[in-house]
């Protein structure tokens, strides 16, 4: 009886003995970088003021030169700390119009308001 569990520990222990030692999973994780070449767009800044009347969801800007820039639907409106402007931009407000141009097509990228 006493050769019979002894064997039954010993088979129990050598059971159990890998699980305890065991090493966990590793995962190797490789990165490779990605070079993109191609043309950065050319970005210009025109200054202007916002126009005394402006329909809902859109903003129009009056150039300090001639004509002006209208701005529909939700933009990119920043202030001067670099904060999305959520609320609607007041009449006469002075602001800075980013645009791009690629490839011929000039854009307005983003406004940002004094």
């Amino acid at each position: 009886m006493i050769v019979k569990t002894t064997i039954i520990g010993i088979a129990c222990c050598a059971l159990v003995a890998p699980l305890a030692f065991g090493k966990d999973s590793q995962t190797v994780t490789f990165e490779k970088g990605v070079t993109v070449a191609g043309a950065a767009p050319v970005t210009t800044v025109e200054r202007g003021e916002t126009a005394s009347y402006q329909p809902p969801k859109t903003l129009v800007v009056r150039n300090e030169g001639t004509g002006h820039y209208v701005l529909d639907g939700r933009g990119h409106v920043f202030d001067s700390t670099g904060k999305r402007v959520q609320s609607r931009v007041r009449p006469g407000a002075h602001v800075q119009v980013y645009f791009a141009n690629n490839r011929g097509v000039r854009t307005i990228d983003h406004v940002v308001v004094d």
